[in-house]
Protein backbone atom coordinates (compact mmCIF):
# COMPACT_ATOMS: atom_id res chain seq x y z
CA UNK A 1 0.00 0.00 0.00
CA UNK A 2 1.35 3.38 -1.01
CA UNK A 3 1.35 5.73 1.72
CA UNK A 4 -0.32 9.22 1.21
CA UNK A 5 -0.41 12.49 2.22
CA UNK A 6 -2.45 15.30 1.71
CA UNK A 7 -0.78 18.85 1.78
CA UNK A 8 -3.41 21.90 1.81
CA UNK A 9 -3.14 25.68 2.28
CA UNK A 10 -6.19 26.83 3.53
CA UNK A 11 -7.67 30.67 4.33
CA UNK A 12 -11.51 30.67 4.80
CA UNK A 13 -11.25 26.57 5.70
CA UNK A 14 -12.59 25.53 2.64
CA UNK A 15 -9.75 23.96 1.10
CA UNK A 16 -9.00 22.46 4.47
CA UNK A 17 -12.57 21.07 4.68
CA UNK A 18 -12.08 19.59 1.44
CA UNK A 19 -8.76 18.25 2.56
CA UNK A 20 -10.19 16.43 5.03
CA UNK A 21 -12.99 15.12 3.12
CA UNK A 22 -10.60 13.61 0.51
CA UNK A 23 -8.83 11.57 3.32
CA UNK A 24 -11.72 9.92 4.48
CA UNK A 25 -12.45 8.86 0.88
CA UNK A 26 -8.13 7.74 0.21
CA UNK A 27 -8.60 6.12 3.86
CA UNK A 28 -5.88 8.77 5.22
CA UNK A 29 -4.95 9.18 8.55
CA UNK A 30 -5.38 12.86 10.03
CA UNK A 31 -1.66 12.82 11.14
CA UNK A 32 -1.03 12.48 7.26
CA UNK A 33 -3.31 15.62 6.36
CA UNK A 34 -0.95 18.95 6.69
CA UNK A 35 -1.15 22.88 6.72
CA UNK A 36 1.80 23.75 4.70
CA UNK A 37 1.89 26.81 6.74
CA UNK A 38 2.73 24.60 9.75
CA UNK A 39 5.11 21.78 7.75
CA UNK A 40 8.53 21.76 6.34
CA UNK A 41 9.01 20.47 2.53
CA UNK A 42 11.29 17.56 4.05
CA UNK A 43 7.88 15.82 5.14
CA UNK A 44 7.24 15.11 1.45
CA UNK A 45 9.67 12.69 1.72
CA UNK A 46 7.42 10.73 4.13
CA UNK A 47 5.22 10.03 1.15
CA UNK A 48 4.57 7.59 -1.81
CA UNK A 49 1.50 9.54 -3.16
CA UNK A 50 1.29 13.58 -2.54
CA UNK A 51 -2.34 15.35 -2.70
CA UNK A 52 -1.56 19.19 -3.19
CA UNK A 53 -4.71 21.93 -2.87
CA UNK A 54 -4.69 25.26 -2.92
CA UNK A 55 -7.35 28.23 -3.03
CA UNK A 56 -7.11 30.73 -5.93
CA UNK A 57 -6.77 34.28 -4.73
CA UNK A 58 -6.70 37.98 -6.37
CA UNK A 59 -5.28 37.08 -9.94
CA UNK A 60 -5.17 33.71 -10.07
CA UNK A 61 -2.38 33.47 -7.21
CA UNK A 62 -1.81 30.84 -4.68
CA UNK A 63 -3.17 30.74 -1.57
CA UNK A 64 -0.37 32.75 0.48
CA UNK A 65 0.74 29.63 2.70
CA UNK A 66 1.91 27.82 -0.47
CA UNK A 67 4.48 30.45 -1.30
CA UNK A 68 7.52 29.61 0.87
CA UNK A 69 6.45 25.83 0.79
CA UNK A 70 6.35 25.54 -2.72
CA UNK A 71 9.95 27.39 -3.00
CA UNK A 72 11.51 24.70 -1.01
CA UNK A 73 9.18 21.65 -2.18
CA UNK A 74 9.87 22.57 -6.25
CA UNK A 75 13.76 22.36 -5.84
CA UNK A 76 13.45 18.53 -4.22
CA UNK A 77 14.03 15.80 -6.39
CA UNK A 78 10.79 13.58 -5.80
CA UNK A 79 11.33 11.19 -9.21
CA UNK A 80 9.52 7.82 -7.80
CA UNK A 81 6.84 9.67 -6.35
CA UNK A 82 2.87 10.46 -7.36
CA UNK A 83 1.28 14.01 -7.09
CA UNK A 84 -2.30 14.32 -7.22
CA UNK A 85 -3.72 17.93 -7.35
CA UNK A 86 -6.94 19.82 -6.32
CA UNK A 87 -8.21 23.38 -5.50
CA UNK A 88 -11.20 25.54 -4.78
CA UNK A 89 -12.12 28.54 -6.28
CA UNK A 90 -14.75 30.71 -7.17
CA UNK A 91 -16.38 30.31 -10.96
CA UNK A 92 -16.99 33.81 -11.07
CA UNK A 93 -13.88 34.81 -11.11
CA UNK A 94 -13.86 33.77 -15.08
CA UNK A 95 -10.72 34.49 -16.24
CA UNK A 96 -8.78 32.62 -13.38
CA UNK A 97 -10.88 30.16 -11.80
CA UNK A 98 -8.86 27.40 -9.21
CA UNK A 99 -5.67 28.94 -11.38
CA UNK A 100 -3.62 28.64 -7.91
CA UNK A 101 -3.59 24.82 -9.07
CA UNK A 102 -2.26 25.33 -12.29
CA UNK A 103 0.38 27.05 -10.33
CA UNK A 104 1.23 24.20 -8.49
CA UNK A 105 1.36 22.20 -11.55
CA UNK A 106 3.91 24.38 -13.37
CA UNK A 107 6.01 24.30 -9.98
CA UNK A 108 6.11 20.73 -9.38
CA UNK A 109 6.68 20.24 -12.90
CA UNK A 110 10.22 20.05 -12.86
CA UNK A 111 10.65 17.65 -9.76
CA UNK A 112 10.58 14.33 -11.71
CA UNK A 113 7.05 13.41 -9.55
CA UNK A 114 4.53 11.20 -12.10
CA UNK A 115 1.04 13.75 -12.01
CA UNK A 116 -2.37 11.66 -12.08
CA UNK A 117 -5.99 12.93 -11.46
CA UNK A 118 -6.38 14.99 -14.75
CA UNK A 119 -10.31 15.75 -14.71
CA UNK A 120 -13.00 16.73 -17.22
CA UNK A 121 -13.51 19.82 -17.79
CA UNK A 122 -17.62 18.98 -18.36
CA UNK A 123 -19.94 20.70 -15.98
CA UNK A 124 -17.99 23.87 -15.22
CA UNK A 125 -18.93 27.82 -16.41
CA UNK A 126 -15.80 29.90 -16.80
CA UNK A 127 -13.56 32.07 -19.39
CA UNK A 128 -9.70 30.88 -18.33
CA UNK A 129 -8.06 28.86 -15.60
CA UNK A 130 -4.10 27.65 -15.65
CA UNK A 131 -5.33 24.64 -14.86
CA UNK A 132 -6.91 23.46 -17.75
CA UNK A 133 -3.50 21.85 -20.10
CA UNK A 134 -3.99 20.23 -23.35
CA UNK A 135 -8.35 19.80 -22.55
CA UNK A 136 -8.80 19.01 -18.90
CA UNK A 137 -7.73 19.81 -15.35
CA UNK A 138 -4.44 18.99 -13.80
CA UNK A 139 -6.21 18.05 -10.63
CA UNK A 140 -9.60 18.80 -9.12
CA UNK A 141 -11.54 21.85 -9.41
CA UNK A 142 -14.24 23.25 -6.73
CA UNK A 143 -16.52 25.98 -6.38
CA UNK A 144 -17.49 25.83 -2.79
CA UNK A 145 -18.99 29.66 -3.40
CA UNK A 146 -21.78 28.85 -6.17
CA UNK A 147 -21.75 25.32 -6.50
CA UNK A 148 -21.00 23.28 -3.37
CA UNK A 149 -23.95 20.83 -4.48
CA UNK A 150 -21.12 18.99 -6.74
CA UNK A 151 -18.71 18.53 -4.31
CA UNK A 152 -19.32 15.53 -2.78
CA UNK A 153 -20.12 13.67 -6.22
CA UNK A 154 -16.80 15.45 -7.94
CA UNK A 155 -14.81 14.44 -4.59
CA UNK A 156 -15.58 10.89 -5.09
CA UNK A 157 -15.19 10.40 -8.58
CA UNK A 158 -11.75 12.20 -8.33
CA UNK A 159 -10.96 10.36 -5.50
CA UNK A 160 -12.01 6.68 -7.38
CA UNK A 161 -9.74 7.74 -10.17
CA UNK A 162 -6.46 8.99 -7.75
CA UNK A 163 -7.27 5.53 -6.49
CA UNK A 164 -7.19 3.14 -9.33
CA UNK A 165 -3.90 5.93 -10.59
CA UNK A 166 -1.49 5.13 -7.79
CA UNK A 167 -2.45 1.09 -7.50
Amino acid sequence: MKKIGIFYGSTTGSTKAVAYKLAKLLNVEEADVHEVASVAPSALGNYDVLIFGTSTWGSGDLQEDWYDFVDGAAALDLRGKTIALFGCGDETMSDTFCSAVGKLYEKFKSTGAEFVGAFDVDGYSFNHSDAEVDGRYVGLLLDEVNHPEYTDLRLRKWATEVTEAIK
